[in-house]
This record gives C-alpha cells, structure tokens and sequence, in this order.
C-alpha cells in the first residue's frame, strides 16, 4: 500500500488497476457500533491524527469540575517549558490557597513549596490549594489566571470552554465540553512531554500525608497514562484518560456519570472498542517529498513537493489497503515559489468517502530566472500551449 500510494504522488495519476481489483475481491472488515455509555457526555479520540471515533453530545456545555485543573497544570507546564519558572522555584502560599476547601495537598499558609512539587500537588492529589497557588504564582491573581486559562482555550479552539477559576470550584459562568477536554488533552500530550509522565505517578506525598492518584484506571489498564478526574454535584463523575497500544494513543472522556466506578467502567469500553476496531497509520512524515512537478521562469525547472503536515489516518483496522488516493497539480507552475505555496492537493479516498484532503506544498523556494531565460519559458508555454 506505501509503495503504490508513493508511485501516486510521484506520477500524478490515481491508484493503478491491480490495486483496485484487489480492493474490490477483499473482504471488508466491519466495525460493530460503539459501546452504549452511560454519561451525558463523552468522546472518543486519536490523539495523533485528531479523528473522532465515536463522541454524544460532545459540544454540550457542562461543568468541568476539576478538569479544570489540567489547563492550570498545562500553563504551570509552559512556564516551565519556556524557562519563567524553574522547577525548585519556591512559590508562597497565600492564606486564600490554604483556606480553599475540597481537595487539597495540605500545604500551609506562608510556607514555601517547591513549583515542581506544586504540580504534583495539581495533577495526583487534585489539590484546590496547589492550584490556587500556582495560579498566583504565574499571574499574580486567580482571576488575571482565568484571563489567561481563557486566551489559551481560545489559542487551542476550545469553542464552548470559559475558565472562572484555577479549580474548577463550581461557577455558573464557568463550562467546558467533552470535546474541548479533549482538545486540551491532546495538547498536554503534544506540548507537554517532559511532564506528561506525572499523569501516571500513583501517588505523592506531602507534608506527611500520602494521597493516592484519583485516577483508578492507572491501576485498572497498564496502557493507560493520565489523565485527570473531576466530581461536583453539579458536574457528576468525569474522567479524561488517555491510553497508548502499539503506538496508537486514544484520548476518552467521560462527563457526568453517576459514580467513580462508573466513570472507571464506561472509560474502558470506549477505549477497548477503539483499539480494538480502530488503527493509526502513518504514510508519509512531514515534509517528505513526493512530486518534483515543473516549474517555469525559474532558475530550477522543478520543485519538491510534499504534505506539510505529512499523511497520518486512523481508519477501522484492516482497511488501509483500501485507501485509494490522486493528486492535482495546478496546471501551470511559474517562479518565483516560496516554500508553503500551494501547488496542488492531495485527496484520499476509501470507497466512495473521502478520508483526508490537504494541499500539495512546495518544500523548497524557486527563485525566477533573469530575463532571458523568462522569456525563453515564456515562448516555450506558448507553443506548449498551442499543441497541448
């Protein structure tokens, strides 16, 4: 299947004859219907290619609980990432961080705990007051936090998110969706991967109180690796997991379901059927050439072309060898090219649906010729033109 989708790019032409007889004598894999889940709202993701398996009503607007708490350690993780804070910074604790109730990491008023050790407080021990905390360590104020909690929501298109707080403390003006959780997941992950690890950390210590990760699937599914629980009795039970086998990495979340157990139980029927039914495959990387098409009025005659963001499809398993893909270039190329122009596309077919569509793009700039030598291609497209 590579190799006939690379012969493709580089010829122009659709899939050859042989490939599409054997498409058609082969059998067809069937994908059964996703589990019934017993939330008001949930979704299930490849975190890598970013397709949809499954997802009910994944844009409803609901409390987020303490999911929330992931985009605070996310923006505690970019400060780190981005070298304004180090990991042994040591951060003060306000009296309104140690007066937080609900879940807590137990760190004292005045006292001066390590940023690092703050994180962990967030992420395993759900702690109010370590979020709190950190949220006026990097902005000052909770509130001038929840400004940029929301400027990052808005950056990674987290359409019906609006963040009031660093805790998830319930606020009727504060929601978020099934989908933007995964949204915001799928970013952890991408961003944040010298951290990411923490999610999986069973337990952590502090102030002499072990507090273990509320995240029973750690214990329940060894391919899973985060992410992070939530409960009010607003918001229910929700969970956003995220587990990886054999390379496929699916993000599941779970909003209002009735009990811990619950919320445990229905991540792991989504996450079963979606390794179980469902493959990712990577055809091509970033910036990978696949057509040298003519270039005129250029000091080069041709130029490298490829996917700027490479080709990487999740598709029921066993149906890869399905995919039928073509390529278009535009009809007349002319220097000057700059790399990104877009040249062409690229369209993947399985069957009659169209699985991925994206442009062809130049890799590499063409700079235009001098004058004559414009002008020699100039004559040679009239002619061409003419007979063609």
């Amino acid at each position: 299947m590579f190799k006939s989708m690379k012969n493709l790019f580089v010829t122009g032409l659709v899939l050859g004859m042989t490939t599409l007889v054997q498409a058609q004598n082969a059998s067809i894999p069937m994908v059964p219907a996703a589990p019934q889940i017993a939330a008001s709202s949930y979704i299930l993701m490849d975190a890598n290619s970013g397709r949809i398996l499954v997802e009910h009503n994944a844009d409803e607007r609901l409390p987020p609980a303490s999911l929330t708490k992931m985009m605070t350690s996310y923006l505690g993780s970019l400060e780190l990432l981005e070298g304004r804070i180090n990991e042994q910074d040591e951060v003060l604790v306000s009296e309104k961080a140690w007066r937080k109730g609900g879940s807590k990491m137990f760190i004292e008023v005045g006292d001066r705990v390590p940023f690092i050790d703050l994180k962990r407080g967030v992420i395993i021990q759900s702690g109010n007051d370590a979020s709190i905390a950190m949220a006026e360590h990097i902005a000052g104020s909770e509130d001038a936090f929840a400004d940029l909690m929301n400027s990052h929501a808005r950056r990674l298109g987290m359409q019906n998110s609006h963040f009031t707080n660093a805790t998830g403390w319930p606020d009727d003006a504060m929601h978020s969706s099934a989908r933007d959780m995964a949204l915001l997941a799928r970013a952890i992950i991408r961003d944040d991967r010298q951290y990411y690890e923490i999610y999986k950390e069973r337990e952590f210590t502090w102030n002499g109180i072990r507090q273990n990760n509320r995240n029973r699937m750690l214990w329940r599914d060894s391919s899973v690796d985060g992410l992070k629980t939530g409960h009010t009795e607003a918001a229910g039970y929700c969970l956003v997991a995220s587990a990886e086998r054999e390379g496929m990495r699916l993000i599941s979340v779970v909003m209002g379901t009735s009990s811990d157990e619950v919320r445990t139980s229905e991540t792991q029927k989504l996450l079963t059927w979606g390794f179980r039914f469902f493959e990712t495959r990577n055809f091509y990387q970033p910036g990978e050439v696949l057509a040298t098409p003519r270039v005129w009025a250029g000091v080069d005659n041709q130029v490298r072309a490829g996917l700027a963001d490479g080709l990487l499809l999740t598709l029921p398993r066993g149906q890869a060898d399905r995919l039928q893909a073509s390529v278009s270039l535009k009809s007349t190329l002319r220097a000057p090219i700059v790399v990104g122009d877009e040249l062409g596309e690229v369209e993947v077919r399985l069957g009659d649906e169209v699985v991925h569509k994206a442009p062809l793009v130049a890799l590499a700039d063409v700079e235009a010729a001098g004058f004559f030598g414009r002008l020699w291609d100039s004559l040679r497209l009239f002619f061409y033109g003419l007979f063609n």
